[in-house]
């Protein structure tokens, strides 16, 4: 009994394991392609295991593409929750926030020009418009939770509203100088000065 439950362990462990890399690899090669016009087989070589496995625990290459984005959001969410969780003011949720949005767990080559690729995608792709969707409403929501104390229910919608653009906006401004190293400092100090701006009295 012990034997086959520890033998089960270690296959979930190597599925796990394998369905990790396929993910990576699917970022990787929409990086270096600059589209979604890759292959299954391409993938599957970056990750170092057959098309036919790829395809077993994925299927389609469409089903790859959703749960890297499901990957990078949920990667996203746990860098907003811990660093909400060390906050203790308004203002601290609102940087809590913009400090996650240009973690190097998220504001890093692979990912930005990754997420390029997957807006443009999301334009034919009903389930990747719906991530899109989850992920803006889950930014304005954070943000408004610790702008509405500082400048007031109706005030904070805009101002969440603005905050966004201009995260997304950095991220699309870096996916298309790729040339240029992710500068996340700069980044987070540009959006800081906009909000000193709204909420200042």
């Amino acid at each position: 009994m012990t034997q086959l439950k520890t033998s089960r362990l270690g296959r979930g462990g190597i599925e796990t394991e394998r369905r990790q890399a396929l993910i990576g690899a699917v970022i990787g090669a929409v990086e270096q392609a600059g589209s979604i016009e890759v292959t299954m087989a391409d993938i599957a070589a970056r990750a170092g295991v057959s098309p036919a496995l790829a395809h077993h625990y994925f299927g389609a290459k469409d089903d790859l593409l959703i749960a890297a984005m499901r990957q990078l959001l949920r990667e996203f969410r746990a860098e907003v929750t811990r660093r909400l969780i060390a906050s203790r003011t308004p203002r601290e949720r609102v940087s809590a926030v913009i400090e996650a949005a240009f973690d190097e767990s998220q504001f890093r080559r692979e990912a930005i020009s990754a997420w390029l690729v997957f807006y443009v995608y999301a334009r034919r792709s009903s389930e990747a418009a719906r991530l899109l969707r989850v992920y803006f409403r889950r930014l304005e929501t954070n943000l408004i939770s610790g702008l509405e104390p500082l400048v007031g229910p109706v005030a904070a919608v805009s101002v969440a509203a603005t905050t966004g653009a201009m995260i997304d906006g950095v991220w699309l401004r870096q996916a298309l100088t790729p040339l240029t190293a992710p500068d996340r400092a700069a980044a987070v100090r540009m959006i800081e000065r906009v909000i000193d701006a709204e909420i200042a009295p």
